[in-house]
């Protein structure tokens, strides 16, 4: 029975359903004493009745599953549009069609999705500035975005399909290649950053690459840090300047008189005075450029924290720095380098607080995996933030600009951060390193 088709299965079991009929109508022509004609209606309506029904049966068996094939034809198909009209609760082969329905509703509502993803990974991909390449196991180009095109400059038509080195890439392909490089690619030359992943699509593995070009971001980093260095370097050099090119002119136009006034000496002494104390401040000043360029790497070792900072706070003549409670953390640290970071914090936060005559208090507070250490004034606050970090941007009379700059080189060879902000809680300025 397994070797026949299942319409024919029904077929042959539909005869055997009518096989009595016909057994009933036979029976009646022979061996019943009706009239011949009477015999002979009966049974043809007995077998006609029976065979009428067992095709309707057939039928209501054979229909809904050539339905239900039509639809899983399409499904596989990938159309998704097809729904079968007899899908109703509460009935064995409705809720099998139904159920059909709401897969084909469901696949069709993630198809959509994935549509939609993948035109946002397409625009995405193409407005990029990362060259991205896919190749699969046997190192072949399979995805390209315009990045990519322009880098080797030639199209996606041409470079689908093509070999990793035959695209010039295999270099890059290859694991023991450092992860920033300068190389030249078809499309330009400097130093591109290279990260490798892999993936697997179909069962096989391919690899993604990514290729940044640092070149251009290195250039505009650089020449805005030269442009913040000459704005600052250039106001310093003109607040010296200045008073220096006014007396020297002035000191000129004196000892060009005749006959020389009386009082000549004090003006001239005067005039070398600030001549010399502008000499002085230049001399300040690149003497805070050589120190914060030429900052050694950490050497640490096992430090008290606390001890650190109270002894920090005890240089701080001007005011009492007061240290609050807490706990005693030990950690390896390079105890000069953080202590003069401590001194020009602390030092900063007094200069801010004698100005409204207010205090500075200084706090440890441990967290997961460090410690925090803050420090507060009850300053003016922070009026801009900008230039807080900016080397030798500095708005206090006869200052370098190289404190804070200083202090957050240090925090940072300490794998640690330095942020200032305005306190919440009253007015005046935290400090906040986390080490």
């Amino acid at each position: 029975m397994k070797s026949i088709r299942y319409e024919h299965r029904i077929a042959l079991w539909m005869g055997l359903l009518v096989l009595p009929s016909i057994l009933v109508a036979l029976w009646l022509i022979w061996h019943t004493t009706f009239a011949v004609h009477w015999r002979l209606g009966a049974a043809t309506t007995l077998v006609v009745a029976t065979a009428w029904l067992a095709s309707r049966l057939r039928r209501s068996i054979v229909h809904p599953l050539l339905t239900l094939v039509n639809l899983l034809d399409a499904l596989r198909a990938g159309d998704y549009s097809l729904r079968s009209t007899s899908a109703k609760r509460g009935d064995a082969l409705g809720e099998v069609l139904w159920e059909v329905n709401a897969l084909a509703s469901r696949l069709r509502e993630q198809r959509l999705r994935v549509e939609e993803a993948g035109a946002l990974l397409s625009k995405v991909l193409s407005n990029v500035d990362i060259a991205i390449f896919a190749f699969d196991d046997q190192r072949q180009l399979k995805l390209i975005n315009a990045a990519g095109e322009r880098l080797l400059a030639q199209g996606a038509e041409s470079a689908l399909g093509l070999t990793a080195s035959e695209l010039g890439l295999e270099d890059c392909c290859a694991d023991e290649i450092p992860s920033t490089l300068k190389t030249t690619f078809p499309g330009g030359a400097g130093s591109f950053d290279l990260r490798r992943t892999t993936f697997r699509e179909g069962g096989r593995p391919h690899q993604l690459l990514a290729i940044t070009d640092l070149s251009r971001a290195l250039r505009e980093e650089e020449r805005g840090a030269w442009q913040r260095l000459i704005r600052v370097l250039g106001h310093e050099l003109n607040n010296s300047l200045a008073p220096i090119r006014s007396m020297a002119s002035t000191l000129s136009g004196l000892v060009a008189r005749e006959p020389l006034p009386h009082d000549w000496r004090e003006d001239v002494l005067g005039a070398l005075q600030i001549i010399g104390d502008r000499a002085d401040s230049l001399t300040r000043f690149m003497a805070g450029y050589t120190r914060l360029a030429r900052l050694p790497p950490p050497t640490k070792r096992k430090v008290s924290l606390r001890a650190l900072l109270q002894r920090a706070a005890r240089l701080e003549q001007r005011l009492p720095v007061v240290i609050e409670d807490g706990p005693d953390v030990t950690l390896m640290l390079d105890q000069d380098q953080i202590e003069q970071a401590l001194i020009n914090l602390i030092k900063n936060a007094a200069e801010a607080a004698l100005e409204t005559r207010g205090g500075v208090r200084a706090r440890l507070l441990e967290r997961i995996g460090g410690v925090r250490i803050e420090i507060d004034d009850d300053g003016k606050g922070l009026a801009k933030t900008e230039n807080l970090f900016v080397p030798f941007f500095t708005t206090k009379p006869g200052g370098s600009g190289v404190g804070l700059v200083l202090a957050r080189q240090i925090i940072e060879n300490h794998a640690g951060t330095l942020a200032l902000s305005n306190r919440l809680d009253a007015t005046g300025c935290r400090v906040t390193i986390e080490l």
